[in-house]
């Protein structure tokens, strides 16, 4: 697929920054309360958890990366003159999660159901960090054999799962269908 083009790139950062407008608007924090910004910061259970540059949940954004190109070879494979608009497709989905993500709909969902507790939401440059994660991984799939791609993929999710009790798919399952044994097991129990 013939992703990468200028003006897909133009997109891709026009979108980015009208998500940083839309956070700012949001009143989310630019960094850290702490004062300082990380590259990276690794205590789950941590008020400084999602936000700094990178953390444990890096490596889920960095799998929508490769979600998000699977998706754009599926819907552009066909139609090479749209192939551009791949990333900024993909830049569009992440950026509307990040922008969700810090309403108090899930702010208050993670903290109900997920290890989150006392989830607070992103910070600012750690949603755009995530914004470029995923693009990250959407060009490494762009880039390398699926069977790479996929093998990534499960070393990140079984690497996170025992390093953290939490990878992309628990997340993605407990703000869907929480399963209390799966709660307890995440909280050491």
């Amino acid at each position: 697929m013939r992703w990468s083009h200028k003006k897909g790139w133009i997109a891709a950062l026009a979108i980015a920054a009208i998500t940083l407008i839309i956070l700012l608007l949001m009143n989310r924090p630019l960094i850290c309360a702490c004062g300082t910004v990380k590259l990276w910061h690794g205590v789950v259970q941590s008020s400084q958890n999602s936000q700094h540059i990178a953390d444990w949940y890096m490596f889920s954004h960095i799998i929508h990366g490769f979600l998000f190109y699977a998706l754009a070879w599926m819907i552009f494979r066909r139609h090479p003159n749209l192939q551009k608009w791949a990333l900024p497709l993909a830049v569009l989905i992440e950026s509307g999660w990040e922008i969700l993500e810090n309403t108090p709909l899930i702010i208050d969902r993670y903290r109900e159901v997920t290890i989150s507790w006392g989830y607070a939401g992103d910070s600012i440059i750690n949603s755009m960090s995530d914004i470029g994660w995923m693009t990250l991984g959407f060009i490494l799939a762009a880039r390398f054999p699926v069977k790479y791609i996929i093998a990534t993929a499960i070393i990140f999710e079984l690497f996170t799962l025992y390093m953290i009790r939490d990878n992309l798919t628990l997340n993605i399952l407990m703000l869907i269908a929480p399963v209390e044994s799966i709660a307890a097991w995440q909280a050491g129990g």
